[in-house]
Protein backbone atom coordinates (compact mmCIF):
# COMPACT_ATOMS: atom_id res chain seq x y z
CA UNK A 1 0.00 0.00 0.00
CA UNK A 2 1.31 3.55 -0.54
CA UNK A 3 2.78 5.90 2.25
CA UNK A 4 3.02 9.33 2.47
CA UNK A 5 -0.69 9.49 1.71
CA UNK A 6 -3.16 12.31 3.33
CA UNK A 7 -4.82 10.32 6.53
CA UNK A 8 -7.39 8.69 5.26
CA UNK A 9 -9.82 8.33 8.64
CA UNK A 10 -13.01 10.97 9.25
CA UNK A 11 -14.39 10.43 12.65
CA UNK A 12 -17.61 12.80 13.40
CA UNK A 13 -20.89 12.19 15.39
CA UNK A 14 -23.89 10.77 13.16
CA UNK A 15 -25.88 12.75 11.32
CA UNK A 16 -28.36 10.46 9.95
CA UNK A 17 -27.25 9.69 6.71
CA UNK A 18 -25.38 7.38 4.81
CA UNK A 19 -27.06 4.37 6.09
CA UNK A 20 -25.18 5.26 9.77
CA UNK A 21 -27.86 3.74 12.49
CA UNK A 22 -28.65 6.51 14.38
CA UNK A 23 -28.47 7.38 18.26
CA UNK A 24 -30.79 4.50 19.41
CA UNK A 25 -28.89 1.68 20.63
CA UNK A 26 -31.62 -0.71 20.68
CA UNK A 27 -32.84 -0.24 17.34
CA UNK A 28 -30.88 -2.47 14.52
CA UNK A 29 -29.77 -0.64 11.89
CA UNK A 30 -31.05 -1.74 8.11
CA UNK A 31 -29.25 -4.82 6.85
CA UNK A 32 -27.57 -5.98 10.29
CA UNK A 33 -28.66 -8.31 12.21
CA UNK A 34 -31.54 -8.10 14.79
CA UNK A 35 -30.18 -9.91 17.74
CA UNK A 36 -26.98 -7.47 17.16
CA UNK A 37 -24.68 -10.56 16.83
CA UNK A 38 -22.38 -10.78 13.94
CA UNK A 39 -24.02 -12.07 10.83
CA UNK A 40 -21.83 -14.78 8.89
CA UNK A 41 -21.44 -13.74 5.45
CA UNK A 42 -18.36 -13.64 4.01
CA UNK A 43 -17.76 -11.40 1.33
CA UNK A 44 -21.26 -9.87 1.59
CA UNK A 45 -21.35 -6.98 -0.74
CA UNK A 46 -23.45 -3.92 -0.14
CA UNK A 47 -25.76 -2.72 -3.09
CA UNK A 48 -25.49 0.69 -3.78
CA UNK A 49 -27.20 3.26 -1.28
CA UNK A 50 -27.47 0.63 1.22
CA UNK A 51 -25.14 -0.26 3.92
CA UNK A 52 -24.99 -4.08 5.34
CA UNK A 53 -24.15 -3.67 9.10
CA UNK A 54 -22.50 -6.20 11.04
CA UNK A 55 -22.45 -6.06 14.84
CA UNK A 56 -19.33 -7.96 16.94
CA UNK A 57 -19.44 -11.26 18.93
CA UNK A 58 -21.97 -11.29 21.59
CA UNK A 59 -18.73 -12.57 23.28
CA UNK A 60 -17.50 -9.31 23.72
CA UNK A 61 -19.92 -8.31 26.55
CA UNK A 62 -19.17 -11.36 28.59
CA UNK A 63 -15.46 -10.69 28.74
CA UNK A 64 -15.46 -6.85 29.44
CA UNK A 65 -17.90 -7.33 32.22
CA UNK A 66 -15.65 -10.20 33.82
CA UNK A 67 -12.85 -7.62 33.64
CA UNK A 68 -15.41 -4.52 35.01
CA UNK A 69 -15.59 -7.17 38.51
CA UNK A 70 -11.69 -7.73 38.17
CA UNK A 71 -11.50 -4.07 38.98
CA UNK A 72 -14.21 -3.54 41.42
CA UNK A 73 -15.16 -5.99 43.53
CA UNK A 74 -11.03 -5.84 44.68
CA UNK A 75 -12.12 -1.78 45.67
CA UNK A 76 -15.30 -2.63 47.06
CA UNK A 77 -13.49 -5.08 49.67
CA UNK A 78 -10.83 -2.95 50.28
CA UNK A 79 -12.89 0.45 50.69
CA UNK A 80 -16.21 -1.44 53.09
CA UNK A 81 -15.22 -4.98 54.19
CA UNK A 82 -11.63 -4.94 55.38
CA UNK A 83 -12.44 -2.08 57.58
CA UNK A 84 -15.55 -3.13 58.80
CA UNK A 85 -13.78 -5.79 59.64
CA UNK A 86 -10.85 -4.11 61.67
CA UNK A 87 -12.24 -1.19 62.57
CA UNK A 88 -15.77 0.16 62.59
CA UNK A 89 -18.68 -1.34 61.33
CA UNK A 90 -19.83 1.63 59.56
CA UNK A 91 -17.00 1.84 57.35
CA UNK A 92 -19.47 -1.00 55.12
CA UNK A 93 -20.80 1.81 53.49
CA UNK A 94 -17.52 3.13 51.36
CA UNK A 95 -18.20 -0.78 49.70
CA UNK A 96 -21.23 0.68 48.46
CA UNK A 97 -19.62 3.34 46.12
CA UNK A 98 -17.71 0.37 43.42
CA UNK A 99 -20.73 -1.79 44.10
CA UNK A 100 -22.93 1.15 42.90
CA UNK A 101 -20.71 2.23 39.90
CA UNK A 102 -20.33 -1.72 38.85
CA UNK A 103 -24.44 -1.92 38.76
CA UNK A 104 -24.45 1.11 36.14
CA UNK A 105 -21.01 -0.16 34.59
CA UNK A 106 -22.79 -3.65 33.55
CA UNK A 107 -25.59 -1.98 31.64
CA UNK A 108 -23.19 0.87 29.98
CA UNK A 109 -21.60 -2.05 29.00
CA UNK A 110 -24.29 -3.71 27.40
CA UNK A 111 -25.57 -0.61 25.38
CA UNK A 112 -21.76 -0.01 24.49
CA UNK A 113 -21.51 -3.59 23.11
CA UNK A 114 -24.84 -3.26 21.64
CA UNK A 115 -23.44 0.10 19.26
CA UNK A 116 -20.28 -1.22 17.47
CA UNK A 117 -21.22 -2.01 13.86
CA UNK A 118 -19.08 -1.98 10.65
CA UNK A 119 -19.94 -2.00 7.05
CA UNK A 120 -17.88 -2.28 3.93
CA UNK A 121 -18.51 -0.25 1.26
CA UNK A 122 -17.34 -0.20 -2.69
CA UNK A 123 -14.79 2.16 -2.03
CA UNK A 124 -13.99 2.59 1.98
CA UNK A 125 -14.79 1.02 5.42
CA UNK A 126 -17.38 2.25 7.82
CA UNK A 127 -17.36 1.93 11.78
CA UNK A 128 -19.95 3.43 13.89
CA UNK A 129 -19.75 2.97 17.62
CA UNK A 130 -21.15 4.86 21.14
CA UNK A 131 -24.28 5.54 22.42
CA UNK A 132 -24.46 8.74 24.14
CA UNK A 133 -21.77 10.42 21.21
CA UNK A 134 -22.09 8.11 18.65
CA UNK A 135 -19.12 8.38 16.74
CA UNK A 136 -18.97 7.14 12.56
CA UNK A 137 -14.92 6.14 10.74
CA UNK A 138 -14.95 6.44 6.95
CA UNK A 139 -11.95 4.49 6.27
CA UNK A 140 -10.98 4.68 2.60
CA UNK A 141 -9.52 1.30 1.41
CA UNK A 142 -6.47 2.54 -0.86
CA UNK A 143 -5.32 5.12 2.21
CA UNK A 144 -5.12 2.24 4.70
CA UNK A 145 -1.51 1.00 5.48
CA UNK A 146 -1.75 -1.48 7.12
CA UNK A 147 -4.01 -4.28 8.80
CA UNK A 148 -2.96 -6.57 11.16
CA UNK A 149 -5.57 -9.18 13.79
CA UNK A 150 -4.13 -8.96 17.61
CA UNK A 151 -5.68 -11.47 20.01
CA UNK A 152 -4.86 -10.80 23.56
CA UNK A 153 -5.29 -13.94 26.38
CA UNK A 154 -8.42 -12.38 27.98
CA UNK A 155 -9.78 -12.63 24.15
CA UNK A 156 -8.67 -15.74 22.71
CA UNK A 157 -10.50 -17.14 26.25
CA UNK A 158 -13.75 -16.06 24.47
CA UNK A 159 -12.80 -16.95 20.84
CA UNK A 160 -12.67 -13.17 19.95
CA UNK A 161 -9.76 -10.88 17.81
CA UNK A 162 -8.88 -7.42 17.05
CA UNK A 163 -8.57 -5.89 13.68
CA UNK A 164 -6.22 -2.70 13.80
CA UNK A 165 -6.09 -0.75 11.34
CA UNK A 166 -3.29 1.48 10.35
CA UNK A 167 -3.19 5.25 8.40
CA UNK A 168 -0.83 6.96 7.65
CA UNK A 169 -1.78 9.29 10.24
CA UNK A 170 -1.86 7.46 13.97
CA UNK A 171 -4.25 9.95 14.90
CA UNK A 172 -6.71 8.51 12.46
CA UNK A 173 -6.06 4.83 13.34
CA UNK A 174 -8.75 2.52 13.94
CA UNK A 175 -10.09 -0.46 15.58
CA UNK A 176 -12.80 -3.48 15.56
CA UNK A 177 -13.09 -5.33 18.70
CA UNK A 178 -15.15 -8.65 19.24
CA UNK A 179 -14.54 -10.62 16.24
CA UNK A 180 -14.17 -14.07 15.67
CA UNK A 181 -11.11 -14.91 14.24
CA UNK A 182 -12.29 -16.34 11.33
CA UNK A 183 -14.36 -13.00 10.35
CA UNK A 184 -11.03 -10.97 11.54
CA UNK A 185 -8.89 -12.59 8.70
CA UNK A 186 -11.44 -12.19 6.26
CA UNK A 187 -11.41 -9.05 6.82
CA UNK A 188 -7.63 -8.50 7.28
CA UNK A 189 -7.45 -10.19 3.89
CA UNK A 190 -9.79 -8.14 2.11
CA UNK A 191 -8.73 -5.05 3.20
CA UNK A 192 -5.37 -5.62 2.17
CA UNK A 193 -6.68 -7.14 -1.24
CA UNK A 194 -8.43 -3.54 -1.70
CA UNK A 195 -6.43 -1.24 -0.52
CA UNK A 196 -3.36 -2.60 -2.65
CA UNK A 197 -6.02 -2.48 -5.76
CA UNK A 198 -7.26 1.11 -5.17
CA UNK A 199 -3.28 2.04 -4.33
CA UNK A 200 -2.30 1.05 -7.59
CA UNK A 201 -4.83 3.01 -9.36
CA UNK A 202 -7.37 -0.28 -10.34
Amino acid sequence: MTRGTPPDARSGQNDGTDGIPDDNPDEVPEGAPDDGSAESRPGAESRPGTESWRGVERALLPMRRLVLLCWLLPSALALGVVPALFVEPVWALFALVPLALAAWSWGALGRNWHSWRYAERADDLLISRGVLRREVTVVPYGRMQLVEVTSGPMERRYGLATLQLHTAAATTDASIPGLSPAEAERLRDRLTELGEARSAGL
